[in-house]
């Protein structure tokens, strides 16, 4: 049998750069070599893409430009190559597939989903449309209003309207109370949000998530348990059981989700069985209705006062770390991290 060659971007020029380098030497390592040539392209923080050349076990955040040379994705649907530039001239590869593992902006939100329509190469996840409303939170919310399913009630803030940030806050003081979630529309991994008790901290996370998007959400606070449920597959797709969130923080940021060792994930916690299957059950309706393709992790609360379930959001790219709840809730359906790859590349051969 022929081995096919398949791209896995890495890197780029998100706030998730690294935990996006962590995810692609996963990825890598669990590709079957029998079936696959890899090749490995990182993506730097200013935007140059990039070769990668070292073995993938000393691939690291720091050291991999190094041993690298430029190098991109033809966007003519007639080539379906690499284009690697070496000193002593152009070198190109025929692409059977690529595996993004991009997340955040420039990666996760369709911007490289785009580029691949483009280039006319099967790529593994989610496309265009699904790729970029699941990535903007506020238009995530605006679709799942649609499907009755509840969510917390938010206020969008527009960059336009935060010349006058005492206006914000007080439209926000008219419909919300504290303490509110401010969060970037755009943003990964839980870059720029914050938690406001007050009108003085409000104040501070507004100006501080409007660095990281020009669209913002300010959401009520749901007080309760966080889950977490994946899902897996094309017009059929498949649900995991939950996963939950203990946050060392007082919400689940990004230090608590990568460097505080007091974080910690449970798989099947003790849930309902009627709450599990209302997780689950909204879980697909919701990758259904933004047009999912191959993976996607939908994240909740279960309110601890009512026992309710409420949608928080959806990411389409999640993570493949060794603390990344999505490999680990199909880990415990009994589906290696070797087999998950390997259905995924699958997947994108046939969406």
């Amino acid at each position: 049998m022929n081995k096919r060659n398949i791209v896995v971007l890495f890197g780029g020029q998100s706030s998730e750069h690294e935990i996006s380098c962590i995810s692609a030497v996963t990825i890598m390592k669990n590709i079957n070599k029998d079936k696959y040539n890899i090749y490995p392209v990182g993506i730097t923080k200013e935007g140059n893409w990039r070769i990668y050349h070292g073995k993938i076990e000393d691939l690291t955040v720091d050291s991999w430009v190094g041993n690298s040379d430029n190098a991109i994705i033809s966007p003519d649907a007639t080539d379906k190559s690499l284009i690697i530039f070496k000193e002593d001239g152009i070198v190109k590869v025929d692409v059977d597939i690529v595996f993004p593992a991009l997340h955040g902006l420039y990666g996760e939100d369709g911007s490289v989903q785009g580029l691949l329509e483009l280039a006319g190469i099967p790529y593994v996840g989610c496309g265009i449309l699904a790729s970029s409303v699941s990535m903007d939170k506020l238009f995530t919310k605006v679709i799942v209003d649609r499907l009755g399913i509840r969510q917390a009630k938010y206020v969008p803030v527009y960059k336009k309207e935060m010349d006058d940030i005492k206006e914000v806050v007080a439209k926000i003081e008219r419909q919300l109370e504290y303490p509110v979630f401010v969060k970037p529309s755009n943003a990964g991994s839980s870059k720029g949000i914050t938690k406001a008790h007050n009108r003085g901290e409000l104040f501070d996370g507004l100006e501080l998530a409007i660095k990281h998007d020009s669209k913002l959400l300010i959401e009520e606070t749901i007080v309760g348990r966080e889950v977490e449920c994946a899902v897996l597959g094309n017009y059929h797709p498949r649900t995991s059981n939950v996963g939950e969130i203990i946050s060392a923080a007082e919400f689940y940021d990004y230090d608590s989700k990568y460097n505080d060792i007091g974080s910690k994930t449970i798989i099947n916690p003790d849930v309902p069985k009627i709450t599990l299957k209302k997780i689950r059950d909204c879980a697909e309706q919701i990758f259904r209705a933004v047009d999912g393709r191959g993976l996607a992790r939908a994240d909740f609360f279960i309110e601890e006062e009512s026992g309710e379930v409420v949608f928080n959001e959806i990411n389409t790219l999640p993570g493949f770390t060794s603390i990344s709840m999505y490999p680990m809730l199909w880990e415990d359906k009994g589906m290696s991290n070797e087999e998950l790859v390997d259905r995924l590349i699958e997947f994108a051969f046939n969406k």
